[in-house]
């Protein structure tokens, strides 16, 4: 027979249990991996308003560079706040430019340092130019895969790294998209 100090004590210690996992997972969800939602066109075809990403956010705080063709989520640009965007929202954009790259979009083709990058990815051409630039250092280049619905670097400037929240790495849902982000064959 179990006494009464012993089943208060098996009640603390699930306590105790529950309140370690508890803030482990907020711990994980703040400083590690977070959960994401699609909200809008801008990154089909491979990525579909209301599709669920998780992002990896601990390797910028670690200084690790971010790298071309990585789809990063990051806090709306000032240039964007100043314009009436909500400040809190986060926007989700692939990397075209890192700090040093010359950048220019010409004929509907985006070049990097003087060539045409092909893209697997964006399903047609882009309908705009963009004269050159060269990204400064803590500067990115971000353009959403649906290059001609997008509110991207082409129309607000270079994203700053500091407001980098995490780079996207993996779809959890639709079911039938589960899986590492990889580029959709487009064509």
């Amino acid at each position: 027979m179990t006494s009464k100090s012993d089943e208060q004590s098996s009640g603390l210690s699930q306590w105790r249990s529950l309140f370690f996992v508890l803030g482990i997972a907020i711990l994980l969800r703040w400083g590690v991996v977070e959960p994401r939602w699609i909200p809008s066109e801008s990154m089909q075809p491979g990525l579909q308003p209301q599709d669920r990403v998780l992002v990896y956010k601990l390797g910028h705080r670690l200084g690790l560079q971010p790298k071309r063709d990585a789809v990063v989520v990051f806090q709306t640009p000032e240039a964007l706040v100043s314009a009436g965007y909500d400040p809190q929202a986060a926007l989700i954009k692939r990397i075209v430019g890192i700090p040093g790259d010359e950048l220019e979009v010409h004929g509907g083709e985006l070049l990097r340092n003087g060539n045409t990058i092909k893209e697997p990815w964006t399903a047609e051409a882009m309908e705009y130019e963009l004269p050159e630039l060269k990204l400064a250092d803590g500067e990115l280049m971000v353009l959403g895969d649906n290059r001609n619905e997008s509110l991207d670097s082409h129309l607000w400037g270079p994203l700053q790294e500091t407001d980098l929240i995490g780079t996207a790495f993996w779809r959890y849902w639709p079911p039938q998209g589960f899986g590492p982000l990889k580029a959709p064959r487009v064509g």
